[in-house]
């Protein structure tokens, strides 16, 4: 199967309250695609580790990431699109979500951090703690050219966020769940 063939996964990327969840479930709404939340797809060590308040290293995030590149896979090779939620915050992360059976789009959500701490000091029952949020700025290295995708501001309303992302999912040849590929 060409990789243009292949259904789409759309990953809604950046720190922690900065959105993703918002943007991808008004994403597979509007185009009848699967979602997924990508911090169910954490091991419960994982989830113990932030709510303690300690960032999560390299060797936490490789199984939480493998099982996010096989859900993909899996989506694909049923012949389903899907959006769906991941910090994906280094290239190394998002290079190991590329290795999914599908056509891997990344639509990086973009705020400043004051911003995002404002939204998930409002925000109740999420693990993730605000005291972490710097190190997720710390530890965000945006797309760059070569990755493709799109960045997109958070600063507009969720509507505009998500009008953004479908737009450029559509740019990209996806199309909503029930059209066939011309």
């Amino acid at each position: 199967m060409s990789d243009s063939s292949r259904p789409f996964a759309a990953i809604v990327m950046g720190p922690s309250g900065v959105g993703k969840t918002t943007t991808a479930k008004g994403v597979a709404d509007r185009l009848g695609w699967e979602f997924a939340e990508g911090d169910e797809f954490h091991p419960k060590a994982n989830i113990d580790k932030m709510s303690a308040g300690i960032p999560l290293d390299d060797d936490d995030r490789a199984p939480w990431l493998r099982s996010i590149r096989d859900w993909m896979s899996e989506q694909s090779d049923a012949g389903l699109n899907c959006v769906l939620t991941c910090s994906a915050l280094k290239k190394r992360y998002r290079d190991i979500l590329r290795e999914a059976r599908s056509q891997v789009l990344f639509i990086e959500l973009d705020a400043p951090m004051d911003l995002v701490g404002e939204r998930m000091a409002h925000r109740k029952g999420h693990y993730m703690p605000t005291s972490l949020l710097k190190s997720q700025f710390d530890t965000l290295e945006p797309l760059d050219a070569e990755e493709g995708g799109i960045i997109v501001s958070v600063r507009d309303t969720p509507e505009k966020v998500i009008d953004d992302a479908v737009a450029a999912l559509e740019k990209a040849g996806a199309k909503p769940a029930g059209c066939t590929v011309a």
